[in-house]
This record gives C-alpha cells, structure tokens and sequence, in this order.
C-alpha cells in the first residue's frame, strides 16, 4: 500500500472538508468524510502493525514461552487482511455497486433461482455490514423473481462484488414438478458501481434522449399501498436502454434512482464496446453476459460449488447459499490482479 500517497489523500480530503459550503451537498458531504474515516483508520492500523513488528523483532530470540509465536500469528492475519485490500484499488471499487439478477432458461426453476441468488446476495451484505436496498423487481408467475436489482451501501461493495458478474448454473431436483425431475437453470447477475454526474465526464445524458414514464409501484397491499403514480420508467433513446425503480414512495427520489441506474448501464456498454481494445490487458472490463458462466451451483445427485475461473470449489452449498462467499470472492479477486 502507497502510504505516504494516502496521507496525501487525507490531507486533500481534510482540506476540502473545511471549505465553506461544503455540507450544503449532503450526500456528497457524507460520501467525502466517509472515505476520510476509511483512510485514517487504515492508516492508524498500518502504524499499529509496524508498531508491533517492531516490538516483535525485538523479542526475536528472546521468549521461550510460546507467546512470541501467538503474536507473530495474530500479526499474520493483520499483515494479511492489507494484502487482501491491495487487491481493490480499483478506480472504483470503494463505490456502493448496483447488483441486477435476472431470470435466464428454466421457467419457474430459474425465478426461483433469482430468489435464491438475491438471498445469497443479501445475507452476504449483512455479514459485510452493508445497506441492501430493492430499487426494483418483477415478482415471477408461479414463484421466485424474474429480476431484481439492488443497491448495496457500504466500504468496498463494488469492488468485492464486481467479479460476481456473468452466468450463474444451478443444477437441482426440481421442486416444482411431481416426479422431482433434475432441472437445469440460470440466472444473469449484473454488477457496476453506483455513479453520480460527476463520476462518467466522458458520459453525456441529455435530458431530449430521455422518455420518463410514471406508473403505479407495485406493493403488498395494507397502509403503504401506492396511492400516486411514484413509479418510473426511464428510457434512453439513443441506446434503448430501459431502467425502472419503485423503490420509493415520492416520484422524485425515484427519478433519481433511475438515472443512477442509467448512469451504470452507460458506463457498462462502454465498458464493453472497448473491450476488445483492451483484451489482453490486466483488469479489463468483462461484460456480464450469458456467455459468461462464471459459477457452477451442483445441489443433486451431488453437492458441490464451483468456480469456472478460478477452480475454488466446495461440498458445503448450504454455507455458500447462505452468503458465506468470501472463499469465492477473495480467489477471483486474486486472479484478476496477477
């Protein structure tokens, strides 16, 4: 880790935090002093571990108790948990991301295999400690979910799910049919950073390509039914591309939230159009698409997950679909920087 880089930083964001006006954007505000506390607390850990090297070095030959070995292990895993956060220094990868799971062949099977990809998803972020927020989704026929898309707040969120992007397998006995036949089904997760304006200069949004559409939000029904028509549907002329969001009740907030998602669908089909330019180059953009089946999710006549990139696997399918995803995510990010 650059060091004497992220005192700098620090330094830059301290600076600009005292600025008059500078709470007038609250959110921007919020996001500055956030990545503030992040940098000073790593830094403050950074101290801690030469500190403790330090003292270590010191003791080197000199304890015969075994408590030097207890410490030069405890040491290990701090010193290793930095190697791991060299691996998301991505230009965006501390980024809130947008997560999208959509229902691909499999009828029923593969909405409910949407379901269970979102709960995965979402008992990941509890253990993260992040926000996970619905900002739409299409409830399916029978059962499951034919799409859902996700905001996720917290430290590094786009930077860890990023790699969850592409095709993801399920083989299973089919619950859904009488003869408990095994079915085949996929899903398409998406994953791209949650943009503001000033992120994507390059990305011009002009508001005469834009068609807004409000309608309805669907609901459970009881005291929060949608009285007005808060939802909305925002289409990009230029490019077809179609976002919605009913997260809110008030239309506004809705408003914004589509274009957010607009912002990232842009930012992505960039991505994508350079990405044969790029091809060869470490850290290119991959495309989120059915031809890339990332994961291998095997529950009958065996049990076992596994990574198509990576070659991670495990029989514990429950643990992994419980959001135990760590193993998965630390391996591919690894891969990507070597």
């Amino acid at each position: 880790m650059d060091i004497p880089k992220m005192r700098e930083e620090v330094t830059e964001l301290e600076f600009e935090s005292q600025k008059p006006g500078f709470w007038d954007d609250n959110l921007h505000a919020s996001q500055t002093m956030q990545e503030l506390n992040d940098l000073n607390s790593d830094l403050k850990e950074l101290d801690e571990i030469r500190e403790n090297l330090n003292t270590l070095n010191e003791l080197v030959g000199e304890d015969g108790s075994g408590e030097l070995d207890k410490e030069i292990s405890a040491l290990d895993k701090k010193i290793k948990k930095f190697e791991y956060k060299r691996y998301l220094s991505g230009k965006y990868d501390k980024k809130n991301a947008i997560l999208a799971i959509h229902a691909g062949q499999g009828g029923t099977e593969a909405m409910d295999w949407v379901s269970m990809l979102y709960r995965m998803y979402m008992r990941y972020a509890e253990k993260k400690n992040w926000d996970f927020e619905v900002l739409d989704q299409t409830a399916g026929e029978e059962a499951g979910l034919k799409s859902v898309t996700v905001k996720v707040t917290g430290k590094d969120a786009y930077g860890l799910l990023k790699g969850e992007g592409g095709t993801h397998r399920l083989v299973r006995q089919s619950p859904f049919n009488a003869d408990k036949l095994r079915q085949t089904s996929f899903a398409l997760v998406e994953v791209y950073p949650e943009f503001e304006d000033v992120d994507l200069p390059d990305i011009e949004i002009k508001d005469d390509d834009l068609e807004w559409q409000f309608f309805r939000a669907s609901s459970q029904g009881g005291q929060n039914v949608q009285k007005v028509s808060s939802a909305v549907r925002l289409t990009h002329k230029p490019t077809g591309i179609v976002v919605t969001a009913q997260t809110e009740r008030y239309q506004e907030q809705n408003r914004k939230y589509a274009l957010s998602l607009l912002r990232g669908k842009l930012w992505a089909k960039e991505q994508e159009e350079q990405a044969e330019l790029k091809k060869g180059i470490q850290g290119e953009y991959t495309p989120a698409t059915w031809g890339t089946q990332i994961r291998s999710y095997v529950l009958h006549p065996y049990k076992m997950i596994k990574d198509l990139r990576t070659q991670i696997e495990t029989s514990d399918t429950d643990s992994v679909l419980d959001g135990n995803l760590d193993e998965f995510i630390e391996a591919e990010l690894r891969l990507t920087k070597t």
